[in-house]
Order: C-alpha cells, then structure tokens, then sequence
C-alpha cells in the first residue's frame, strides 16, 4: 500500500521506527545491547513497509527493543512512542 492507501497505524510505526532510528544512530554512548536494538528495528521498519506487519512478531520486536534501549534514558522519549 502507499499513499493514501497506507493503513494509518502503519504509517505512525514507520514514523516512530525511522525517529528512534534516528536517534539511536546519533547516540554517542555504546551499550551491550545496542546491535540487537538496531536489528529490530531494521525488522520493524521492513515489516511496516510491506504494510502488514505481523501481530506476534511485531510484539517480539517491540519487547526485544524495550529491553536492548530501555535503560538508556535518553531514547526515552522515541522509544515511548
């Protein structure tokens, strides 16, 4: 789907997934889990672009993204959204 066409959820979990993204790629502070973080959201952004993006594996994605940034603070905010 594109344009008007895209499912409006989709298209906020693109907005979220390329600004926390963002972030963490401008993050200048190294953290163990920082690989497994950027892979799924590498997953995630593949997953909203085909538009339909798995339920359970978007949990997934979304649970092992929490625990790899959670306890960086300053990607709070993105990582909230």
């Amino acid at each position: 789907m594109t344009g008007g066409d895209e499912d409006p959820r989709v298209t906020e979990l693109r907005s979220a997934v390329a600004r926390l993204r963002r972030r963490l790629a401008a993050h200048p502070g190294e953290f163990a889990d920082r690989a497994i973080a950027e892979e799924e959201l590498a997953a995630l952004d593949a997953m909203a672009a085909d538009g339909t993006p798995e339920i359970s594996r978007l949990h997934r994605s979304l649970l092992l993204i929490a625990g790899a940034i959670g306890s960086v603070s300053a990607l709070a905010p993105e990582l909230a959204e």
